[in-house]
């Protein structure tokens, strides 16, 4: 079980900032194929970090923060070549635009350096795709 941090600062800064070419806000994790691709693009460009629990237009869903790091540590084992050296951090929110909520929700942020070496992404013909990040997009890379 991963320690719950409490960082009112953090989450706003957070929420402030922009999808780009070191941070990516995600719903949730449903894909792990398609998560591990963002997490290769950005080991292999400058390194960042995914919010997961946060929607694209910066509305924080809430997860559930065992489930989000099993899903996130299956697609890192399953489709990254070689594995990327992840950390985690689960914060616990209990306000939206500066009013209370009713039950605490929880976001997940997971980081990931830039690497010393390149990723890529395991395709189910088992040959390996590396990919790159552009701006707020992730794109294999010829």
């Amino acid at each position: 079980m991963i320690e719950v941090k409490k960082n009112d600062d953090f989450v706003k800064e957070l929420l402030d900032r922009h999808e780009g070419e070191t941070l990516d806000f995600k719903q949730s994790i449903n894909k792990p194929s398609r998560i591990a691709k963002t997490m290769i693009a950005l080991a292999n460009t400058k390194g960042g970090q995914i919010a997961v629990g946060i929607s694209d237009r910066k509305k924080i869903t809430g997860i559930d923060g065992d489930e989000e790091i099993f899903m996130i540590e299956k697609a890192n084992s399953e489709f990254c070549s070689p594995p990327i050296e992840l950390t985690f951090e689960l914060y616990e929110v209990d306000f939206i635009d500066n009013q209370p909520l009713e039950e605490e929700l929880y976001i997940l942020v997971v980081n990931i350096p830039k690497s010393g070496q390149w990723h890529f992404f395991k395709n189910q013909d088992g040959t390996l795709t590396r990919y790159i990040r552009k701006n707020d997009r992730t794109f294999p890379e010829n």
